[in-house]
């Protein structure tokens, strides 16, 4: 047990009942808050604190930190009120729907499925264009005549996805056209209630109108990870994370830090071949090496409320599920940039990501991505589960509709 002096008190101490999880750093605290039983347990099962105090009065005995632990057999498990604070930070970083707005959202159904979010005035606007004489969208009453109206597609937009797809893209393209729909990427989302519906969707949309309708937006995101040189797998505190460093010419967070690889899920392909797709696009790396190392690790998912118009009363609802892996990758492989979108690629430290947490840092990275490494350090083993706060952490990586 390492012994630290000179550091402030308070009056928490942790202590194990059973030997195999040692403390080798943790909490501060002051000897004379130590009663008379805990001192036997200290005692019994920390014989050299025991030795260490039979020297010394515990009046006097020095404060004692402790920031980690360490299992028998594992590595240091990172222990910091601080930290789970700031993870907590990132995390409702991209977690802000005011409640006002929350309760005045309007569902978005077609045939009997809730695929979306609307604000009333989101609604209005799409009820109001009409394209080639028609109306696309509707504001039809609920059942419940108590119960807001729900936001659905007239008769116009036809029964098939095909038909709707396309009346729906005659809306966004109008939108588009006025300027009011930006970023416009020619890369078409599955519109559904649940992802195992995706193969068989409502309707398809352009990306940069997803968020208006308050659809589900899927992703894949990608820890790009090399792993310590005695190759162990399990030692992941000391592996480093490959980190890309966002063009300046992005339309979102330009120079940000970023995923060594992430990016939406289209209509027509799988997760892995998304993944496979967007390793060779963005970082260059073969799919021969992407099958080798991939490993698929949860999703995790998150709910914000922006957009331009937002201030008044227009602003988009972003539904967000991102399905996250890790990436093991050779200790002799570099990373290149080939879309355009990456200035450069870099290794970083486990302890690098973790000060990058605090909110003051000077050089974040992307928000959504903040909850994907958090997910990972968590899974990695790197933060102790005895943290304060730890069940917070995990419950909030999931706040939005994982479906």
């Amino acid at each position: 047990m390492k012994i630290t002096p000179g550091l402030k008190a308070t009056t928490t101490l942790f202590l194990p009942s059973m030997v195999l999880m040692r403390p080798v750093v943790s909490l501060v605290v002051q000897p004379s808050a130590i009663s008379p039983s805990l001192r036997r347990r200290i005692s019994g099962s920390c014989p050299s604190l025991s030795s260490h105090l039979h020297h010394r009065s515990w009046a006097t005995l020095p404060r004692v930190l402790y920031s980690t632990y360490r299992g028998e057999g594992q590595e240091e498990l990172w222990y910091q009120p601080s930290l789970m604070d700031d993870m907590l930070y990132r995390i409702q970083e991209v977690n802000k729907v005011p409640s006002d707005v929350k309760k005045s959202l309007l569902d978005f159904v077609v045939d009997g499925k809730n695929i979306g979010k609307v604000t009333p005035k989101v609604a209005q606007r799409l009820c109001s264009i009409a394209t080639q004489s028609s109306f696309i969208f509707e504001l039809s009453q609920n059942i419940d005549a108590s119960t807001k109206p729900i936001l659905t597609l007239a008769d116009d937009a036809g029964t098939t996805s095909e038909s709707r797809t396309q009346a729906v893209a005659s809306v966004m393209e109008h939108l588009r056209d006025n300027g009011y729909i930006t970023g416009w990427r020619d890369e078409m989302y599955p519109v559904v209630e649940t992802f195992d519906e995706v193969s068989n969707p409502v309707f398809l949309i352009e990306r940069a109108a997803s968020s208006l309708l308050g659809v589900l937006e899927y992703g894949v995101h990608i820890n790009g990870i090399v792993l310590p040189e005695n190759g162990n797998v399990m030692d992941r505190k000391n592996a480093k994370m490959w980190m890309a460093r966002r063009a300046k010419t992005k339309s979102k967070f330009p120079g940000y830090l970023d995923h060594i690889v992430a990016g939406g899920q289209p209509a027509g392909l799988s997760l892995i071949e998304n993944v496979v797709k967007e390793c060779l696009e963005e970082a260059g790396i073969p799919p021969e090496l992407t099958k080798k190392g991939i490993q698929p690790a949860g999703a995790i998912s998150y709910e914000s409320y922006g957009g331009k118009f937002k201030d008044d009363g227009e602003g988009v609802m972003s539904r967000v599920v991102l399905f996250c892996f890790d990436l093991i990758l050779p200790n002799d492989f570099v990373p290149t940039a080939h879309d355009g979108e990456v200035d450069y690629f870099f290794q970083w430290e486990m302890r690098d990501i973790a000060k990058s947490m605090d909110p003051k840092y000077e050089d974040p990275i992307k928000p959504n991505c903040y909850p994907v490494i958090i997910d990972f350090l968590i899974r990695s083993g790197c933060i102790s589960p005895d943290s304060p706060k730890y069940l917070d952490v995990l419950r909030t990586l999931r706040s939005g509709s994982c479906m």
